[in-house]
């Protein structure tokens, strides 16, 4: 089930069966001269989507939270970002508000490696506001928080080794860029030459030194070799695992 168009009395159903959702959280950054500016947003929104297909009544997919720590972008046009605390609060305010209603377990599928440090710092922010509530146990629900980045699943990497051998690169990746092909095929950027053919690798600071130091976006990347077929294949083994984890995690 998609929440963004569900009605209130379906998660109202829902929640007497289950107090799990996903919630896909990304980025809105550039992703080099192919990839889309939404990539890291749309990754965990697609394999989400796609895991909920394969399994409707055990799955309950959030909205996406689609801005998020992308401050070293900034210095390509269409990047949004938030400030660390900005996203912390967010974050608060939209685990509070599942909760209001009964939310206990809520996983999300993380599509943004800049990301990680915020989403864990989130994690601690929203149970020490718990902790810190004097009214104990009284009247609250239980919580429970997860994180799980995309393509940490091993049999995702294993897939994406395979398919990118040479040139897979961290940022603006082949793996990356084929997911949103596949969910966007019509968008595909299939003739965009790059030089070099794989970008350079190197450390990230702010925006001004990643638009020098890596002045096309793509890090350590050959995004050249995305296509839909790579994407198709990518996408269905990380809707597999993200609905074995999500079983497991609910039960």
């Amino acid at each position: 089930m998609l929440l963004p168009v569900s009605t209130w009395t379906d998660i109202e159903t829902w929640l007497k069966t289950s107090k799990t959702i996903v919630v896909p959280i990304g980025s809105m950054e550039q992703h080099g001269p192919n990839g889309f500016i939404g990539t890291d947003a749309l990754c965990p929104e697609i394999i989400a989507r796609e895991a909920e297909k394969l399994a409707p009544d055990d799955l309950l997919v959030g909205p996406t939270f689609s801005v998020g720590c992308a401050q070293h972008h900034l210095g390509f046009p269409g990047t949004i970002t938030l400030r660390p605390s900005t996203m912390i609060a967010a974050m608060a305010d939209w685990t509070e508000s599942l909760m209001r209603h009964g939310f206990e377990r809520i996983y999300w599928l993380n599509g943004h490696g800049g990301n990680i440090a915020t989403i864990e710092a989130a994690f601690s922010e929203i149970h020490a506001r718990r902790s810190f509530d004097p009214r104990g146990e009284d009247n609250r629900h239980g919580l429970t928080l997860k994180r799980r980045d995309w393509w940490d699943f091993k049999s995702v990497m294993s897939l994406c080794n395979q398919l990118y051998p040479v040139g897979h690169g961290s940022h603006a990746t082949a793996s990356e860029v084929s997911v949103t092909y596949y969910g966007y095929p019509d968008h595909a950027r299939t003739d965009v030459a790059m030089t070099p053919k794989i970008a350079p690798n190197g450390k990230i600071g702010d925006a001004v030194q990643y638009r020098r130091d890596f002045p096309d976006g793509r890090i350590g990347s050959d995004p050249t070799q995305s296509n839909v077929e790579d994407g198709g294949k990518i996408v269905a083994a990380a809707a597999q695992a993200v609905l074995d984890e999500v079983r497991r995690f609910s039960a």
